[in-house]
């Protein structure tokens, strides 16, 4: 049999997504599962976009534009005009979700042997994307009793090289939930100006903030509208994952030219799916407001609970609909694991996504773990339930003083 490539060798398995193998068959033996793992939400999505499709007469179902249809762009030019940002519609390139927008992007950016410096840990599929074009990721440690907030600018500066095109932030971020301030855009705005990099930022829980805390869109930073772009998806906000809708955000014309290349070698995104998108448009304001009191009410109750349990760190988090708390475990995989092979509390488990897969540093995130607040509160009581009555059993709980080690390998 033919080998298959390096490529093919070296991606990495979704830390999301590689124990659902463990908990299909745990579901087997009959055992309920809190499904924490996966920012899949449990919001209905709009009536109106679903209904937008049921309305539409068509005898052929044929491509759109390899940008995404015209209409929907113009109309997302007003949807970015209400968080402050002036675009043309032809500054948007509409994707197969925001996965497309960030391989499309990536290789039009940066060459085989380039670096992006990001902050870890973040969304394990940049690493996927960047190691699937040879792209070099250097991360840069954001610390979780720092509550993952920017690491200090002097850090990034010495993994600036000569082979350095860019840093990738999540704004809110997926996987902690850390809301960037204006102050650390601005201070990343110097840099990228500074040593001529791109700027890229993924904004797809834009609307995801709480309490006091607002978020604030990369796009509105003036002097750096050439080194700036964004992508976004209607995934999250309007929970409708699978319709995979996303977009490349820029003015910057020379890149959205390489991108758009890149959009007529796959044709076009997805023709239906862009009616739910442009009809989420029209939503009631009234729906989102409730959909982020929701989340604030998950969030608070979530947090609360965790900080609640012995030896198990969790900050506070500004943003998104996720948690990234600290452990007393000695590894997040086989934890996660076992709690699917061999554990359930009254008839249960939690399944969670260890936190290693989401560093690039060897060894860390060993006792950390994602969680998302996709559930109602009553379940997420019982899955902290679950959790907590895991911990005081599990083989490998850690004491409290080999807690927090870094494991560097």
């Amino acid at each position: 049999m033919p080998d298959i490539s390096k490529r093919g060798q070296n991606i990495p398995a979704s830390p999301i997504r590689k124990l659902v193998p463990f908990a299909r068959a745990a579901r087997d033996r009959g055992t309920k599962i809190y499904l924490l793992n996966i920012g899949q939400p449990d919001i209905k999505t709009p009536e109106n976009a679903i209904e937008a499709i049921k309305q539409k007469d068509i005898k052929v179902l044929g491509y759109s534009h390899s940008a995404g249809n015209e209409t929907y762009r113009r109309k997302l030019v007003n949807y970015y005009k209400t968080f402050g940002v002036t675009l043309d519609y032809t500054d948007i390139i509409v994707t197969t979700g925001a996965s497309e927008a960030l391989a499309f992007t990536l290789m039009a950016c940066l060459d085989e042997g380039d670096e992006l410096i990001v902050p870890e840990p973040f969304y394990a599929n940049y690493n996927s994307f960047s190691l699937s074009g040879g792209i070099n990721i250097r991360p840069i440690t954001a610390k979780i009793e720092d509550d993952f907030a920017l690491p200090p600018i002097a850090e990034f500066e010495k993994l600036i090289t000569a082979n350095t095109k860019g840093i990738l932030i999540c704004n809110p971020s997926n996987p902690t939930g850390y809301l960037y301030s204006k102050e650390e855009l601005i201070a990343l705005k110097k840099i990228a100006k500074k040593h001529d990099l791109f700027l890229f930022v993924d904004e797809v829980y834009r609307e995801f903030c709480y309490g006091d805390k607002k978020f604030h869109s990369v796009l509105t930073l003036s002097g750096v509208e050439q080194n700036v772009i964004v992508f976004d998806s209607i995934s999250k906000r309007y929970s409708a994952c699978g319709a995979r809708i996303g977009m490349v955000v820029s003015r910057n014309k020379v890149v959205m030219d390489a991108v758009m290349r890149f959009a007529q070698a796959r044709l076009s995104p997805p023709t239906l799916a862009q009616i739910v998108a442009e009809a989420t448009l029209d939503t009631d304001p009234s729906y989102l407001k409730e959909v982020i009191k929701e989340y604030d009410n998950r969030r608070k109750t979530l947090i609360k609970r965790l900080q609640a349990m012995d030896d198990v760190i969790c900050p506070n988090t500004g943003g998104a609909f996720y948690v990234f708390a600290q452990l007393p475990i000695d590894d997040s995989e086989t934890f996660c694991r076992w709690l699917l092979e061999a554990f359930e509390y009254k008839g249960a488990t939690v399944m969670m996504a260890p936190g290693s897969g989401f560093y690039a540093t060897k060894g860390l995130g060993k006792q950390e773990v994602r969680i998302a607040y996709v559930l109602k509160e009553d379940d997420l009581h019982k899955a902290m339930d679950c959790l907590e009555a895991a911990l005081n059993v599990y083989p490998g709980r850690l004491k409290k003083e080999d807690q927090g080690m870094e494991v560097l390998v």
